[in-house]
């Protein structure tokens, strides 16, 4: 793992970078490099945390691991590069902003633009063998994400928390655990697996801009 991509964020996770479990799962996500095809690329492992530093978050979108085909996952939960063909659970995303905010749905998945606007897109578990969901969930990414949530939650600014599926939503005692404003969204994974238990008609982007302007913060461009 290249930590320098962590940028700003290795003084937020300064004891969980230089703990036992951190340093074992280094060694087993490096092992998995050497062996397998792993997503998203080694280089694009940290992407999340270098376009959005700690004190620019206003909104955090939690998934649960990266896509597991080629040319799909780059490091930010739920964005393709441009041009890729879009997964199904952002067409989900891209139909639900089309009913809460009458945003057209658009063939580009790059979500670049959503984290230069303060959303960090995380995943629970960030790399993902190809063509094995959630195959390195018994990693040890969960504690590593444990510990940026915690992080996220003493940040002074209002921040949401979106937790999307049953693994993001076991973050929610974490990010709740704050005296700052916060607003923690959850809600099925949008999945075509889920989308229908209730992520479809759960409105989080109007919610979401509704919540920082309520604190005087600017909403977010969608589109």
């Amino acid at each position: 793992m290249d930590l320098s991509a962590l940028g700003p964020w290795r003084d937020f996770l300064k004891e969980t970078l230089e703990g036992e479990a951190f340093q074992a799962l280094a060694q087993r996500v490096d092992g998995a490099y050497d062996t397998a095809e792993v997503y998203p690329p080694g280089e694009r492992l940290f992407t999340a945390f270098s376009l959005t530093p700690p004190e620019r978050v206003r909104v955090v979108i939690l998934g649960q691991d990266p896509y597991h085909e080629p040319g799909q996952a780059h490091g930010l939960a739920f964005s393709v590069q441009p041009g890729v063909k879009l997964p199904p659970s952002l067409v989900n995303i891209y139909k639900e902003r089309e009913s809460d905010l009458g945003i057209l749905s658009s063939q580009d998945g790059c979500l670049t633009r959503w984290a230069e606007q303060g959303v960090f897109l995380l995943n629970t578990v960030l790399t993902v063998e190809r063509g094995k969901a959630n195959s390195h969930k018994d990693f040890g990414w969960q504690a590593f994400t444990d510990a940026v949530v915690a992080s996220l939650a003493r940040l002074p600014q209002p921040v949401a928390f979106v937790l999307w599926g049953a693994q993001a939503q076991k973050k929610a005692p974490v990010a709740a655990d704050t005296a700052y404003p916060r607003l923690i969204l959850q809600g099925p994974h949008p999945s075509p697996l889920s989308a229908y238990r209730g992520f479809f008609g759960s409105r989080p982007f109007s919610k979401i801009n509704q919540f920082l302007t309520d604190h005087g913060e600017a909403p977010i461009d969608w589109s």
